[in-house]
């Protein structure tokens, strides 16, 4: 086998990787949940990870102190904070299948956001994603038989807009800034870990009766979510991005709710009903479709 194509499989294997490592996270997301308040678990979770990526940066010698300070900060509080913590408010009454997918309908977000305050065209295959985006939400929402889960699926859309936004923030900077994703990442999930050690203060002092319950489901479910879950993962996705086009990167990651929804279906009995199985099916073709369109070189400028 030759070097680029040994490379090339290394870096296939680390997307398949991170696609099972993310994706039965949603599983021990939820399991965690049920041991803990939600914005204890995210702050706690946060906290950890952002230690753990610091002890990275000293480990790989990287420079420690960060760049583009109020980027960095805003890009946090909403990838990190608002991802984190909507999200996993999320599972607290949502199944750990649907709230995967609605968190990753966030390429599609990126894409509006970026149209408005980027002035980034729609393109081609773009047009029909957003479309089939649309009618797959309709169909998860099912706003004629709510039952009580309308909080749920709302908190977890309002994750993977706040990871749009993040994202936007990001792709703003790195246009005119050279900045090392690591120590980026790292100063964003600190940057994050603010806002959810606050709320979950004030979660504490509201409701003081309901104490993380450190039983051995849930220690295990914080060690995944803090060591594969945000250490390892994070390094992976750093490998693939340097390795990989952002659009076949993007294509991967598709794997992530897929393996989220059959990961809850096999281990916490969450098995989707028929119309929002018809609705994550819309949704995953048209994320899909959203990278087929991102790997596609862009048209020559006119003068």
């Amino acid at each position: 086998m030759t070097k680029p194509e040994s490379a090339r499989w290394a870096s296939l294997l680390a997307l398949l990787a991170l696609a099972l490592i993310w994706g039965y996270n949603w599983v021990q997301m939820k399991i965690a949940v049920q041991y803990a308040p939600p914005m204890q678990f995210a702050a706690l979770r946060i906290t950890l990870g952002a230690l753990s990526l610091l002890l990275a940066l000293a480990w790989l010698r990287k420079p420690l102190l960060p760049k583009e300070m109020m980027a960095t900060f805003w890009a946090g509080v909403l990838q990190i904070a608002g991802v984190y913590g909507f999200a996993t408010w999320a599972l607290v009454s949502g199944s750990a299948g649907r709230t995967s997918v609605l968190v990753y309908m966030m390429p599609l977000w990126t894409l509006l956001l970026a149209w408005v305050f980027l002035h980034e065209r729609v393109r081609g295959l773009q047009w029909a994603a957003i479309v089939l985006s649309v009618t797959g939400l309709l169909l998860i929402l099912d706003l004629q038989h709510l039952h009580g889960t309308l909080a749920s699926k709302v908190l977890a859309l309002l994750a993977g807009v706040c990871w749009a936004g993040g994202a936007v923030i990001a792709k703003q900077v790195r246009q005119t800034v050279k900045l090392d994703l690591l120590s980026f990442t790292t100063w964003q999930m600190i940057a994050g870990a603010v806002p959810l050690i606050l709320a979950a203060s004030l979660a504490a002092v509201l409701e003081p009766s309901t104490p993380i319950i450190w039983s051995g489901p849930f220690i295990f479910a914080l060690v995944y979510n803090v060591i594969p879950g945000t250490a390892i993962a994070t390094l992976l996705w750093l490998y693939v991005l340097n390795r990989m086009s952002a659009g076949t990167a993007g294509l991967g990651i598709l794997l992530n709710p897929i393996v989220g929804v059959l990961a809850a279906w096999i281990q916490l009995g969450e098995q989707p009903k028929l119309i929002e199985a018809a609705g994550m099916a819309l949704i995953a073709i048209a994320l899909a479709l959203n990278a087929i369109q991102s790997m596609k070189p862009l048209p020559a400028s006119t003068s």
